[in-house]
Parts: C-alpha cells; structure tokens; sequence
C-alpha cells in the first residue's frame, strides 16, 4: 500500500527572510515544503537544512515571477512532481527605492506583476483544487502600511498592500459562506528583522526606528500560521502594529497625511513638499 503524502506547502519568495521562515515552521508541523525564488543556490542550501533538520520531502522551483509564465511553470513543475498544494504563502516581494516619477515602468510593471498579479493567479488557480478536496490555507502577506494613507518615496506599495488585504478577505468571505474548510489570511506585519530593507536600499534610513517597533521574523510567521489555522481573514502581528493600525483607522484623513509625510521625511530621505 502506497504511503500517503503529507500536506504540502507552497511558499514565494523562500529563498530568505519571512519566505525561509514560513517553510521552516512548516517543515516543523511536519508538511512538506515547495520553495519557489529566483536564488537556486539559497534555495538549495534551505531545502538541504530543512530536510536534514525535519525529515520532511522539499520541492525546488527556481521562478522569477516578473515573468509572465512564471506562474503556470511552478504549477507545471508540482503536477510533474505529482504534488498538489495544500497551503499557499505568498510571500514573494520587494520595495522600489525612490520616487514614482523617477522610476520606469518596467519597473512598475514588474512590481505589481510579482506583489499583486502572481499571488492573485496562484490563489485563483488553486482554489479549483482545493475546494474540491475541501482544504485550503493561504496566507498572503501584506503589510501595516496597507492601512496607512500615501506618503512620498511609498509609491506603489501601500496601495498594493490595502489590495492585497481586501481581496484575502474576499476569498476568505467566499469559502465560508461556501461552508468550505478554506481559510484565507492577509498578514499584515509592520517593520521586520529581515533583508527586505537591505534589498530595498533603506537599511540606513529604517535602522533610526526605535527596537521596539521591530518584530523578529519567528514571531511574525508564527502569527501568521495561527490566524489561518484558525480562520482569521486578518492578522496585523505585534500589540504596537495593532496600535498603529487602529490608529490608522480613527485618525482622521488629513492628520494620517500628515502624519505619513513626516514619516517620510524621517525615514525615506524623501522631501514631502
């Protein structure tokens, strides 16, 4: 009799940071692991520590999902693998550096090719499967600025966030009222012990926030897998992020303007006037 497969995991961005985090914690749960970034050799290197550490199977699908097709290939490479997808993290993002006048829309395009498009075609086109088996867990990762109003130097980020948010919530709303055991989840951590801002060029400009607006990468996955265990549609990790989320929420439009203008001004190297 074949040996049934434990769960798998599907994990964006895995190569570091929260992404190698997730499939960590996931590893430790005993699931199966696909990790899928554009570094093969870091992706190698977490496969082989992970299989080592949790006797667990891992799947390495080097992608880069700025590319048109690159969705449909890491769905290729699974059925190839005979895998399907039990759990869906998409964690795969970066910031821009600079100002939305000074950057080109290549860029742009790929930005909200690989934080907003990718993730939405991976949930759309997995949901088919996992409402058939009646089990599903996605976690999408957003962010805290995703409650927050504009600011110089944002560009694109909060408003792709704030999407990404309300369309997890949509899907969550979806399953449940299809009395689906599919739960849908938008993390929303606020500033995070990762590479994220060393990739985005701002170490030096974030390194002046205070340690106790910093979260570990631990502490923020872990959240993560608890909301969607227990079908929460939303998670903002951290007692000081729930703050400045709610604060986010009752301060009225232009004092939150404000408020994210000196932000920038502090933090961005940006001239808010």
């Amino acid at each position: 009799m074949e040996k049934k497969k434990s769960r798998l995991a599907l994990i964006t961005g895995a190569s570091a940071g929260l992404g190698a985090e997730f499939a960590r914690q996931y590893a430790a749960k005993g699931w199966d692991v696909a990790l899928t970034a554009r570094r093969a050799d870091r992706l190698n290197k977490l496969a082989l520590e992970i299989e080592e550490k949790y006797s667990v199977a891992t799947l390495v699908i080097t992608q880069d999902l700025a590319l048109a097709k690159s969705v449909d290939s890491i769905l290729h490479e699974l059925s190839e693998a005979g895998r399907h997808v039990d759990a869906l993290i998409n964690n795969a993002g970066y910031g821009l550096p600079g100002n939305f006048f000074d950057t080109s829309w290549k860029d742009q395009a790929e930005f909200i090719r690989v934080l907003y498009t990718a993730p939405v075609e991976l949930v759309h086109k997995l949901l088919p499967a996992m409402t058939e088996r009646n089990f599903g867990r996605i976690i999408n990762v957003a962010s805290l600025l995703g409650y927050t109003p504009g600011a110089p130097g944002s560009m694109l980020y909060p408003s792709v966030k704030a999407g990404i948010i309300k369309f997890s919530e949509s899907v969550h709303a979806e399953a449940r009222s299809a009395g689906l055991d599919l739960h849908c989840t938008a993390l929303c951590p606020g500033l995070t012990e990762t590479e994220f801002h060393d990739a985005a060029g701002s170490r030096e400009q974030m390194n002046k926030a205070p340690d106790w607006m910093w979260m570990s990468a631990p502490a923020v996955v872990e959240a993560g897998i608890d909301a969607v265990t227990r079908g929460r549609p939303v998670v903002v990790p951290g007692a000081v992020n729930k703050g400045l989320a709610t604060l986010s929420k009752i301060l009225p439009e232009p004092i939150g303007r404000a408020v994210m203008r000196e932000q920038a001004r502090r933090f961005r190297n940006t001239d808010p006037d």
